[in-house]
């Protein structure tokens, strides 16, 4: 039991001591992110498919501001009608589910801004893919804010 606990206050310790030393500097500004686009391969279904981009406020090498939005591939973005087969709703099961992966985008950018940090936020279950396009979103706006 003592040499379980003095491991996990070994790795604690490192864990603080190196958690500044990657730390980036971001400059003041708007930056827009993109992710890669998701296609389901594991059915016809095109369910899910789609990309995400963020618009990130930067302020004192802080994060401000998020906005977080789906889009079909075809460039339309995702929105109440995410779900909808033709305008209606055909499958009540998978509006539901559509619609609660899209309310995942705000809780994501509100936790970023919150948090300051995309490795601080978990995925939100049913809502795993809009997770992983934040994340590769945010890291494609940072990327363009970071400075030297």
């Amino acid at each position: 039991m003592k040499k379980r606990l003095m491991i996990l206050a070994v790795v604690a310790v490192c864990a603080v001591s190196f958690a500044g030393c990657g730390e980036k500097n971001y400059a003041d500004g708007v930056y827009t992110g993109k992710s890669q686009e998701y296609i389901n391969d594991e059915d016809d279904s095109v369910a899910g498919n789609g990309y995400g981009e963020v618009t990130i406020t930067i302020e004192n090498s802080t994060i401000t501001d998020c906005v977080f939005k789906t889009f079909e591939l075809d460039g339309t973005e995702k929105d109440e009608n995410y779900g909808k087969e033709n305008g209606e709703i055909k499958n009540k099961d998978f509006y539901n589910k559509a619609q609660k992966a899209l309310a995942a985008c705000e809780k994501y950018a509100e936790q970023l801004v919150e948090k300051g940090s995309v490795e601080e936020i978990d995925a939100i279950s049913g809502a795993t893919v809009n997770y992983n396009e934040f994340v590769e979103a945010v890291d494609d706006a940072l990327n363009s804010a970071e400075t030297e």
